[in-house]
């Protein structure tokens, strides 16, 4: 298993329009991603409603992690979009 610890970077935290672009995001890796808060059940990451039911705010640490050859690679794009300020992007 392939696991990161980030720090959400959206001004407004996962909110509806970052949760999307992640989420989509998501659903493009080869392998099933899961995120979570520390200490708590991890959702899949495919899921708008489970990211959203996290209700993470800007700076909340959430785990991400996959299992598989391709896990490393789609954890570490994952990782990288939610810790930008998606509230800008177009």
């Amino acid at each position: 298993m392939y696991q990161r610890t980030v720090s959400v970077g959206s001004r407004s935290g996962l909110h509806a329009r970052p949760a999307s672009l992640f989420v989509q995001a998501a659903m493009r890796q080869p392998v099933a991603v899961t995120v979570g808060r520390e200490g708590s059940a991890p959702v899949d990451a495919r899921s708008m409603l489970s990211v959203l039911a996290l209700a993470a705010q800007h700076g909340d640490l959430l785990v991400l992690s996959a299992v598989g050859d391709e896990a490393p690679v789609a954890v570490e794009e994952l990782a990288g979009l939610l810790s930008e300020d998606l509230d800008g992007r177009d």
